[in-house]
């Protein structure tokens, strides 16, 4: 059996893992429950955003959370265009999971042009907080805050403002919410572009904790997947919520048992969950 400092150090680091997990399928769940779009392209825009704060702050010398905070609005621009295109096209549920993979593809490909193949890593200072054995990396801990944070804005701003009320409306029955003067196409577009915006805040955050390659874009796919349905399609609190969860049941699998074992957890959960509760979907 491992230390008590070692489980304690574990569950801290699911604990982030788990953040950085709901982070990433905030805006996926958001897509794929009130848009019906499975968007893959969020992950290749997740690490766009990661290079771009790179480049920003590498190159250019800016600090790493205000080229974030730059790269957001044109995030939110990307969004808003990859929806319209969407409707214009009438690309519809099974058609935008294979679109946006090949999108993401392109953004690989793209990524390996500007940036080659080689690994990238901002060199950025971590500072960690000692509480008594154990240490707390604050980066880690300040993008857990910034997730849960969006998280609970993203559902007041559904629950009590008459926009999100609308998205809701327009998501549970399109005909029905166009009768009562709702535009759900417009309201479809802001949409997409606040959860663009938010692959752009979650890049920022893996930029400045983990080392870059284009081919990491595929990494993160299977397990934020199984977060969001998890948390439940459409449901801003579930991504994080599940992310947490499976980030600190993976984190204690890894210490008790081995690291090859971790990736059997968040899958395991999803077909349990699949099994007994095929509505998640």
């Amino acid at each position: 059996m491992p230390s008590l400092t070692l489980l304690g150090q574990s569950l801290l680091s699911g604990l982030f893992i788990g953040g950085l997990y709901g982070l990433l399928g905030l805006g996926l769940s958001l897509s794929w429950g009130l848009l019906r779009v499975i968007n893959l392209a969020h992950f290749a825009l997740v690490f766009l955003g990661a290079y771009l704060t790179y480049h920003l702050a590498a190159v250019g010398g800016i600090n790493p959370f205000l080229a974030m905070l730059l790269i957001v609005p044109g995030f939110f621009a990307i969004g808003v265009a990859l929806q319209a295109a969407f409707i214009r096209f009438r690309v519809g549920e099974f058609a935008s999971l294979l679109v946006t993979f090949g999108i993401t593809v392109v953004v690989e490909a793209l990524i390996q042009w500007v940036w080659t193949a080689d690994f990238r890593r901002l060199e950025y200072p971590s500072v960690s907080l000692r509480l008594g054995p154990l240490f707390v990396p604050l980066t880690e801990a300040l993008m857990l805050v910034v997730a849960v944070a969006l998280s609970l804005a993203t559902w007041a701003w559904l629950r009590f403002t008459y926009v999100g009320k609308a998205m809701r409306a327009g998501a549970e029955d399109p005909g029905m919410a166009a009768a009562f003067g709702i535009d759900h196409r417009r309201l479809a577009l802001l949409l997409s572009g606040v959860g663009a915006a938010y692959s752009g805040v979650a890049g920022g955050f893996v930029a400045l904790i983990y080392t870059l390659a284009p081919a990491q874009i595929y990494a993160w796919i299977g397990v934020v997947f199984a977060v969001v349905i998890l948390g439940r399609l459409g449901n801003p609190l579930g991504p994080v919520l599940a992310g947490i969860g499976v980030g600190i049941i993976e984190a204690i699998t890894m210490a008790v048992t081995a690291p090859s074992w971790a990736p059997l957890v968040s899958f395991a959960l999803l077909i349990l969950v699949l099994l007994l509760r095929p509505d998640r979907i």
